[in-house]
Parts: structure tokens; sequence; C-alpha cells
């Protein structure tokens, strides 16, 4: 478990940036830190990862792989975001063909525009965000940090990024981002912890309340086309319950979760016959075999 202990922070004789921030992070978090502009995100952020000290208090049980993502990422380099990638796996103790293959694969799944040969120096803020993040995923992080790790992705990205914070802490490891707006902490976060004069109040048991509910996907195969791709369903997060009848799949998963198994259900080729908040007490089994019975 990371732990923050009484962590205060300032530059010189300057203002306390942070005061007496007390948090922790345990493996399968995923925790939102909220604030406006200036009020000491990023300084939390680094200094959870441990690329800065606190003036006072400390920092324990941080992890042995971290993947950070800043949030200005600079690209100026000539090489290509495959070389690029290759170096950094190496450096963090990956051979050159596992660093190779895992940069291919990651940004194969980022879309990056230009293809993996392209140069860092002309990709895009939103493609340079989309290396950024492959960097940060090289080595399976036990923790993983992410400034505004939105800005600037285009929107096929914004999954594809919902579907590495979801594996991250399916795996056990923890994820920790900053975001301003509402909307994606209530999506992705489990907890949130709002950064207000250098000081750090947690709002994780009102937010997870607020998530605790639960949705229900109807699948189907399509009817023209390529059939379906198999999915071991009940091993996607978020996905509790999974009912097969007659054709159709019924799976009831965390709403916190439905836009990654959405993005995997489209991946594979399945047709998606409704989305609905499922009843208490009713058997989901039973509401695939009555939609079956009453086509």
């Amino acid at each position: 478990m990371l732990r923050c202990e009484s962590v205060s922070k300032r530059y010189g004789r300057g203002s306390w940036i942070l005061q007496d921030v007390d948090m922790e992070v345990s493996g399968g978090d995923v925790l939102a830190i909220v604030g406006g502009n200036g009020s000491g995100k990023s300084t939390l952020l680094r200094i959870l990862v441990g690329l800065s000290r606190p003036t006072s208090g400390q920092v324990t049980g941080r992890p042995r792989h971290i993947g950070y993502v800043p949030d200005r990422f600079t690209a100026h380099e000539r090489v290509s975001a495959l070389s690029y990638l290759t170096h950094m796996g190496r450096i963090r103790g990956l051979s050159g063909a596992a660093a190779r293959s895992r940069a291919d694969r990651l940004l194969d799944r980022l879309a990056l525009v230009g293809g993996r040969d392209a140069s860092l120096r002309t990709l895009s803020k939103g493609n340079a965000q989309k290396v950024a993040l492959a960097q940060a995923l090289l080595v399976e992080p036990d923790l993983l940090v992410l400034d505004e790790p939105w800005s600037g992705l285009d929107a096929s990205a914004h999954g594809v990024l919902a579907e590495f914070i979801e594996e991250v802490a399916a795996g056990g490891g923890a994820v920790v981002f900053t975001d301003h707006r509402e909307a994606i902490t209530e999506t992705h976060a489990t907890g949130v912890h709002a950064l207000t004069g250098g000081r750090v109040s947690a709002r994780g048991a009102e937010h997870s309340a607020k998530r605790s509910t639960k949705v229900e996907l109807t699948l189907t195969a399509p009817l023209t086309g390529a059939p379906p791709r198999e999915v071991n369903w009940s091993t996607l997060p978020g996905v509790t319950e999974v009912a097969r009848r007659d054709g159709v799949i019924v799976l009831r998963v965390g709403r916190e979760h439905s836009d990654a198994v959405l993005l995997t259900v489209l991946r594979h080729r399945w047709s998606v016959e409704s989305l609905t908040e499922p009843a208490p007490g009713v058997d989901h089994a039973s509401r695939a075999g009555a939609r079956r019975s009453a086509r």
C-alpha cells in the first residue's frame, strides 16, 4: 500500500503548495485527484512517483514498477515512436525483442497516426500523448499515475485509455489520475480526493456509492457479416454475471466498467441489443429467455 503521511511541499520560501496530505492508495484502486489550476495536483503526482521530494512528511510503500504520464510530454527527438519505446523498454529491463513487441502492440491498440515509424518530432499533441501512455505501460505497472491523460486524445483513444485503466486495476495495480471534468471522474474513478488550499479531502465513500449500480448488456450475433469472436466474458473487469440462452448473451456489469466492456463487445463484432439498468431481484438469465420468447 502506498501511503502519504503528513506530506507538505513548497519551493524555497514560497507559499505551501501542499500541506499535511494524508492519503492511501491500494491495489485495485482507481483514484482521481481533482482541484483547480495551480492547486498542486501535478506536484502531488510527482511526489507519489518519486520525482519530487516532499519538504516534510514521507511517502512509504512505493511499488517497484511505476508508470507515469506527465501533463506535458516533450517529443522533439528525431527517432521513431517504436525506436523510442523499444529503448525505454530496455532501460526498464526488457529484452530488445520483448520491448519492441510490447511497444508494437501498444501503438497498435492506440492507433498512432502515422504509424509506429512516425518520428516523435512530427507528432501532434494527441499522438505524443499516446506515446507517453505507451511508455508508461511497457512494463505492467503496480502503480499507474496519469496527469490529465485524456487531454488531446482523440475519441477512439479515450476508450483504449479506459481499457488500460481497467486492466491495471483488474491485475491488482493501482491507478491515480487527475482531471478537471466531473464526468470523467464519475465514469472512471472508484474514489476522489479533492485538493483545496494545499490540503486533500477524500470523497471516496460518497463517490463509490454513486458508482455501485449495475447495468445489463444484452448481446446477439450480427445478422450479416462475419460471425463474432468468442470472448471469455467473465474475465472482463466489472462483469459480475454472465447468462447464455438461445444465442443471447446477457452481461451484468458495474456501471463504471460499462464503457470498457462495450468497447470489447464492438471490437469482437457482437451486436448490442440493449443496455438497461436491471430491476432489483430479477434473475437476468430469465430476462434473456423472456426477450427471446417475445420476438
